[in-house]
């Protein structure tokens, strides 16, 4: 990584051209969100699970193609304890026994040789998804307020609280955004469900140490070199820290795509939105926490 031993970018002198692509990203990320709408999974909407118990193992691949005509939507099929168990979730609003009934002769016709027996049904209730979706929504929102906190404790400082929130909040929506407009697009689930919550507060985590480290460097910088102006010292702390930033973004980036690739048609989803968020967080700590920090501070020694 050569180029990155003194490097000199002006990190800063981008930030209105940075301003564009993520006010770009943003406005049409919001806009998907609330013309075409997030698309719920069962945890969120309701639905209705079945294990079903078989005396010899099955693919889980061939199960789930052969029973989204059936019913309706592509259901959501993970293996459940073994390879002959396997869980068969569904938002098919037909009647539990009618549901149950598509699957069995389905899967009857798929493995005429392989007798199973249905060892589990249950029902999402759309009472129990309202909570689940808002105890989610509070989680995202609580993790912001913990952030900000704890950033302005730490930095003593509220610029730099509100440039990392809003970095955040940045990173969440385009993502969030991208799975809204790519719904129909892309061959596997983008619903929003437990596991993509879980990816979301993750990104968030990654952004953070991102921003911190860039922070802190620009701290180190402000007591060494006192007479340096701001925007500078926090140009010069941007390249500083490139190094660090870049090779750990590109080696994250490895392991999620391997998990993306080999990970299974279930977990697809999670990867998916890791690969987005790390890509987010790296240019939002770069160009967007950042540069907010130096507009704040510019306007607070203003007024």
């Amino acid at each position: 990584m050569r180029w990155f031993e003194t490097p000199n970018f002006d990190f800063n002198g981008a930030r209105k051209i940075a301003y564009i692509v993520s006010a770009v990203l943003f406005l049409a990320s919001v806009g998907a969100i609330l013309t075409k709408g997030l698309q719920y999974g069962i945890d969120f909407k309701g639905g209705k699970e079945f294990v079903l118990d078989f005396e010899n193992p099955v693919s889980v691949v061939d199960m789930r193609s052969n029973l989204s005509e059936p019913l309706g939507a592509t259901p959501e099929l993970k293996l459940f304890g073994s390879e002959s168990e396997i869980l068969i979730r569904t938002d098919n609003e037909q009647p539990i026994n009618e549901v149950q009934q598509i699957i069995t002769s389905t899967v009857s016709e798929l493995y005429p040789d392989n007798p199973f027996l249905v060892i589990k049904t249950d029902v999402v209730g759309p009472r129990f998804a309202e909570d689940l979706k808002s105890g989610a929504l509070q989680a995202v929102i609580y993790a912001m307020v913990i952030i900000f906190l704890y950033i302005l404790i730490r930095f003593r400082n509220w610029t730099f609280s509100a440039g990392a929130v809003a970095a955040l909040i940045h990173d969440v929506v385009i993502v969030l955004g991208i799975f809204t407009i790519l719904g129909d697009l892309v061959p596997f689930s983008l619903q929003v469900d437990q596991a993509i919550i879980a990816a979301f507060l993750t990104i968030v985590g990654y952004s953070l140490n991102d921003t911190v480290v860039v922070f802190d460097r620009i701290r180190e910088n402000s007591n060494v070199h006192k007479g340096m102006d701001f925007m500078p010292m926090v140009n010069k702390s941007l390249n500083d820290t490139l190094s660090r930033t870049v090779i750990t973004s590109i080696t994250t980036l490895f392991v999620v795509t391997v998990l993306f690739i080999f990970g299974g048609e279930v977990l697809k989803c999670f990867p998916f939105a890791l690969l987005i968020g790390i890509v987010l967080g790296t240019y939002s700590s770069l160009f967007v926490a950042s540069s907010l920090v130096v507009e704040l501070e510019a306007r607070t020694q203003k007024s």
